[in-house]
């Protein structure tokens, strides 16, 4: 018996934010494992990973012992970023995940010995970041955006390029949604791993880990 497909539109985009997000951390993990996850029967993981693939979200490899393993593409990526978007706009327990996602990363950077460091990318989640930064040990020097029209935001410089932050900063904290994964690589590229930083909620690991080429 086929699945039934949700007819709530929200509870729709949950679902497929959940799987395009199980699938970013692990393609290899069953159905059954993402439907436990879920909290959803497996008949509708299956259901939506079929349409996940036919609307070209997923793609399918090869993996061990005949098994598949489940990859995003980039449209994957831009549909998981779009619908992390608009749950961030209209949901306050995901501002509340995001703000201690933030409040963890500085610790993080801190206990990793960063005291100066850059955001990637003006949005909603930058906000979260530099309120998150007032009164502690971590300073931000500059928010960093190509697309940004204005040159201050929150009382931050904003400039198009890391190449002209104007001050030595030792990280960069990835706080861009609508191009969070584009974000990221550039800034692995360019910084190296270890100097990039992203909250668990934007499912950003470099490229390797995931195993994609």
């Amino acid at each position: 018996m086929a699945a039934t497909l949700p007819t709530d539109e929200k509870d729709s985009d949950r679902l497929v934010l959940g799987l395009l997000t199980s699938v970013e951390a692990d393609g290899a993990r069953s159905q059954r494992r993402i439907a436990a996850e879920l909290g959803v029967a497996l008949g509708l993981v299956n259901a939506y990973l079929k349409r996940a693939i036919k609307k070209g979200f997923v793609k399918v490899g090869q993996a061990p012992a005949r098994r598949y393993a489940y990859y995003l593409t980039p449209r994957g990526f831009s549909e998981k970023s779009r619908l992390t978007v608009q749950f961030l706009s209209s949901s306050f327990s995901l501002f509340r995940k995001a703000k201690e996602e933030y409040a963890g990363i500085l610790e993080r950077a801190e206990a990793l010995g960063f005291r100066r460091i850059v955001l990637a990318g003006q949005s909603d989640l930058c906000e979260i970041a530099i309120l998150s930064a007032v009164d502690g040990p971590v300073s931000i020097v500059a928010i960093v955006d190509p697309d940004a029209t204005a040159t201050r935001f929150i009382g931050i410089n904003v400039v198009s390029s890391y190449a002209l932050v104007d001050e030595p900063f030792d990280a960069i904290v990835v706080t861009h949604l609508t191009a969070a994964r584009k974000v990221f690589d550039d800034a692995v590229i360019n910084f190296g791993p270890e100097r990039v930083l992203a909250p668990d909620l934007l499912g950003l690991r470099p490229r390797l880990q995931q195993g994609v080429a």
